[in-house]
This record gives structure tokens, C-alpha cells and sequence, in this order.
């Protein structure tokens, strides 16, 4: 969500006139994130997130913006993509593909305790449900196929040591990923990236309610139980060290569970896909940072607090314990 492509004032005004949401009164880009251009637009309808997408093209924008729109249509706290009188969500603008939807509203909660925990796993597992019958098909485009590609590019820029760790963690996940009980597990539409700054919340301090979760650009099909690895790595640790905090990760598992039970073989291989889930954001992370796009707004993230993440998830594996 950083700002790589400036957007005259006129020029947004003339999409939002297309969707008839009304006159333009603020125009403010977004310096969090690092993947797309986004601006928060507020009209005398409402607040917006205007959205530049950098990366992704139209033939793969429709799967994240039609997913968005069918969670909303179910009942999820979702962005909603606005669409203009001939139902298009998807337009272009200053060149790049472009999309418009409703601002969530509340604020992050970026110190979580159990109760925000439990209001999160429910919803991922209300979200993971309610994807059963999206009928649209794209792959995690952030998964193992782009690991592979990804590992040779950052590997000049390692140590020995983190060299070690990421080659034989990724040859750990190959063989994961093609043994008979990974076959076995459940398999829809993720969020892929539901961290704390992806949720909001809103009320008064120690009673928030969630409100809300976006950013849904890193979704695609994949198995369930690698979503809800990659929410205990950020939602259930200790960021300095990266540990665990086992109260948290078993009461966010419990709460998705009272949604949707999880199998036997999630259960099982739930340790090494929470050292998947560290893996994939340790090589996005090392990519981003030693290979960064200009960009008017750009704040990279640090690659080595993934790193302390995987490692940590590699000496201490850890079950989910549910009655």
C-alpha cells in the first residue's frame, strides 16, 4: 500500500463520478504496505480506498476483487468494490488497473490479546466457509512454485548461515507438499496474509469488536490450515523473539474450531506449515528489501524477523491442543 503511482486529483474524480459516489473533499495516499498504490478518498458519500494495483494484471485482478464481493455478499465485514451503472469493479487509471471500495471502519489492534485472538480465528474460519462455493479458481501466487523461483534471487544476498536455514527449509516444504496426508487437507479460497494490520476493531478499550478485515491481493486457493499458520505467526508471538505465545495461537485454533473442525491431517501437519507460513514471508521479505521498486511512499519490511520466526517454529514445533 504504498504510493509508486501519483494520481492527479481530476483524474480520481473522474472514476469516482463514474461510480457515482459523489464530490471528491480529500485525496490522501497510504504509505503502509508494499505491494500496490493506495489513497484514502473521502466524498461527501462516504471514505473509500482508491486502489493502483502494480503487480497484478487484469486477468488476475477479477479473482480478488469478485472473491471480495461474494464474501460481502455472505454477510462478512469485507470491502465491498464499488461498481459503476454497467457493473464493472474492475477500471483502469493513470495506466495501471484500478479498483474503488468502502473504507472499514475502527482501527488496528497491533497488541492482541486472547479476546482478540478468538475474534479473529472465528472469522478467518467464517471467511474459509463461506469461499466453499466462490466459483473462480487461482492458484496462492505467493506458494511453493514462487519459492522456488524466488530462493535463487535473494540467496546472493545471505549469510552461509541463512543461506543453510532457507535452502533446507524450502527442500523440507517440497517433500511436505508432496506427501499423502498434505493431500488430504481441505482446500478454498485464503486471505494468505490476515496479519494485525489487516483486521480492524472498534469500541472501547479491553471490549473491541472486530469490524472488519481487507487487503485481500495475496488470496488464492490453497489449504485452509496454511491461512491460519500464517495468523498464528503474526497474531500469536512474541515480536521481539518471535516465539510462541501458546495462549493465544490455542485460543485463536479453539475459536476457529467451534466454526469449522479442523481434520485430522491439519492437526497433523500443522507445525511444518507454520514453518511454511514463516518461510513464505521471510523470502517476500528478503525479496522486497534487497530488491526494492521506487516508490513516492515505500516502507519495506524487516526480512530477518521472519527469519527469527521460521527458526523458532523449527526448535519448538507446536500442536494445537483442542478439546
Amino acid at each position: 500500500m504504498a504510493v509508486f503511482t501519483e494520481v492527479a486529483p481530476e483524474l480520481a474524480q473522474s472514476l469516482l463520478t463514474r461510480l457515482g459516489l459523489g464530490q471528491m473533499l480529500s485525496l490522501r495516499g497510504i504509505s503502509a504496505g508494499i505491494e500496490n498504490t493506495n489513497y484514502f478518498v473521502t466524498t461527501g458519500q462516504g471514505d473509500y480506498v482508491l486502489t493502483l494495483f502494480e503487480r497484478l494484471s487484469s486477468e488476475q485482478l477479477p479473482f480478488y476483487l469478485q472473491l471480495m464481493k461474494h464474501l460481502a455478499s455472505r454477510g462478512l465485514a469485507v470491502p465491498d468494490p464499488q461498481a459503476d451503472a454497467d457493473g464493472c469493479i474492475l477500471f483502469e487509471l493513470a495506466g495501471k488497473p484500478a479498483a474503488v471500495v468502502n473504507k472499514l471502519r475502527g482501527g488496528h489492534q497491533l497488541a492482541p490479546d486472547l479476546f482478540h485472538c478468538e475474534q479473529v480465528g472465528a472469522a478467518l474460519a467464517k471467511m474459509h466457509l463461506a469461499g466453499q462455493d466462490f466459483p473462480l479458481q487461482q492458484p496462492n501466487l505467493r506458494g511453493l512454485p514462487w519459492w522456488r523461483e524466488t530462493v535463487p534471487v535473494v540467496l546472493p544476498h545471505l549469510t552461509a548461515q541463512q543461506a543453510l536455514l532457507i535452502t533446507t527449509e524450502l527442500d523440507y516444504q517440497e517433500h511436505l507438499a508432496a506427501s499423502a496426508t498434505y493431500a488430504q487437507l481441505p482446500r478454498g479460497p485464503i486471505h494468505a496474509d490476515l496479519f494485525r494490520d489487516n483486521v480492524m476493531f472498534e469500541g472501547l478499550p479491553g471490549r473491541e469488536k472486530l469490524s472488519g478485515f481487507f487487503d485481500f491481493y495475496f488470496a488464492g486457493v490453497d489449504t485452509w490450515a496454511f491461512d491460519l499458520a500464517v495468523c498464528i505467526n503474526d497474531w500469536c508471538i512474541d515480536l521481539e523473539s518471535g516465539r510462541l505465545a501458546e495462549s493465544r495461537a490455542q485460543a485463536f485454533v479453539a475459536a476457529y474450531e467451534k466454526v469449522r473442525p479442523m481434520s485430522g491431517a491439519e492437526h497433523r501437519l500443522l507445525p511444518g506449515l507454520l514453518r511454511a507460513a514463516a518461510l513464505r514471508f521471510w523470502i517476500s521479505r528478503l525479496w522486497d528489501f534487497h530488491l526494492p521498486r521506487d516508490a513516492a511512499m515505500l516502507k519495506p519490511h524487516d526480512p530477518s524477523h521472519f527469519e527469527r520466526v521460521l527458526r523458532a517454529r523449527i526448535q519448538q514445533p507446536w500442536h494445537a491442543l483442542t478439546p
